[in-house]
């Protein structure tokens, strides 16, 4: 992995370029979209570089894989590189565009810290940057074979077949390849990239998970995001599809990517969700029934009221289809619910898991705002469930639990 002298200079260097990242980060999509403009317009979510969050995320990806480099000399932060890969690899990301990326991430780090970038701090940098890249690249290379795209060209154009609104801001929506050819193959929990054009000519993308198996097909859940008074802008691409698809449209679709689908064992399964981030849940819950599967599966679910629950009806005729599943759902306006099911229990607050039983053994699966997420993560190990056995999804940019 990294030299031993490459090692000793980024652990000195490590605390001075983390204390600067934040300011690094920002300077380099600066540089780097005004030598590239189609970057912004065509690739990267706008949203999020306005936001500040792909700054972060790309400031706490390089901080945690420099850390673990010097920390652990002999391994490789697989997690981190998945994550990452996958999500690349849904943008159809190729190998020519890290050179490009390292030129103006160290024009940024060399204008920040001025004369500290001696040439020795450069060489021992330009050694973890490539040690990452590398290894992206070769994880893409992979993920392209699987996918049945090696050219790493995972776009092809779809139909829009049906679309259903979930609830007043959760419309689904189910495509089918134009070519007349058959679908890529999914696992659950994974998500899709879709790419519209926007009436300023950009060609924005965004990922939605896969919410539903339809014969020949692939189906996505998107809720609108609308912007708020803190100043976050509404949600370029969802509020198109909203308000612009309703079926015969053609829209740019990725083959399915994501890491975050469950095991195959008999181990209890928790899926824990909040708004919605139930979407890969219930993709997950649909392939367990299709399947017949006897594994134990506790769900769990969040959110306002019974009237925002997207996919509420699927969650109660999916569990009912299994065996051994139960569903445990928190409002905080429950309002009239009325679940008629035997194994669907309606809670008034937040999540609480103290108030169910976790089964031993279990693997747990959470999406939704990092804030809940947090909370059931610490309630799952208080719980007793291992910190390895509780995996993640974030919708946008990964800041970390």
């Amino acid at each position: 992995m990294l030299s031993s002298k490459s090692a000793e200079t980024v652990r000195a260097t490590l605390p001075a370029i983390g204390a600067a990242i934040g300011d690094i980060t920002p300077l380099f999509y600066k540089k780097l979209f005004a030598a590239h403009p189609e970057l912004l317009r065509d690739l990267f979510n706008r949203g999020n570089q306005a936001g500040g969050t792909q700054q972060q995320a790309l400031a706490g990806s390089i901080a945690a894989f420099a850390t673990h480099l010097v920390e652990h000399p002999d391994e490789r932060p697989d997690a981190l590189l998945s994550r990452i890969a996958h999500k690349h690899a849904s943008l159809g990301v190729r190998p020519e565009q890290y050179p490009v990326v390292r030129e103006h991430l160290f024009a940024a780090i060399a204008e920040v810290l001025g004369d500290a970038v001696t040439d020795e701090v450069a060489a021992a940098w330009d050694e973890v940057y490539w040690l990452m890249a590398n290894a992206l690249i070769a994880i893409e290379k992979g993920l392209y074979e699987a996918a049945g795209t090696p050219d790493g060209d995972v776009w092809r154009e779809y139909r829009v077949t049906g679309r259903f609104q979930e609830t007043a801001d959760v419309a689904t929506f189910v495509v089918q390849p134009v070519d007349g050819d058959p679908v890529p193959a999914s696992r659950p929990g994974q998500y899709v990239s879709v790419q519209v054009r926007l009436a300023d000519g950009a060609r924005q993308i965004r990922q939605y998970s896969l919410s539903g198996q339809p014969d020949g097909g692939l189906q996505f859940s998107v809720k609108r995001v609308a912007g708020d008074a803190a100043g976050s802008p509404a949600g370029e691409v969802s509020n198109h599809l909203h308000d612009h698809v309703r079926g015969g449209e053609v829209l740019r679709v990725s083959a399915p990517f994501g890491d975050v689908v469950p095991e195959e064992s008999d181990r209890p399964l928790l899926l824990a969700s909040a708004g919605i981030g139930c979407t890969p849940m219930i993709g997950i819950l649909s392939r367990l029934a299709a399947d017949g599967s006897d594994r134990r599966v506790v769900s769990v679910h969040a959110d306002r009221s019974p009237a925002a629950h997207a996919f509420r009806a699927e969650l109660r005729q999916l569990t009912g289809k299994l065996d051994n599943a139960t569903a445990e759902v928190w409002y905080e306006r429950p309002g009239d619910a009325d679940e008629a099911a035997a194994d669907v229990t309606v809670h008034e607050g937040r999540v609480d898991l103290s108030r169910i039983r976790v089964p031993a053994g279990t693997v747990a699966y959470l999406c939704g705002p990092v804030p809940f997420m947090k909370a059931v993560r610490g309630q799952l190990l208080a719980a007793g469930v291992g910190a390895a056995d509780i995996h993640y999804e974030v919708f946008g940019p990964d800041l970390g639990l």
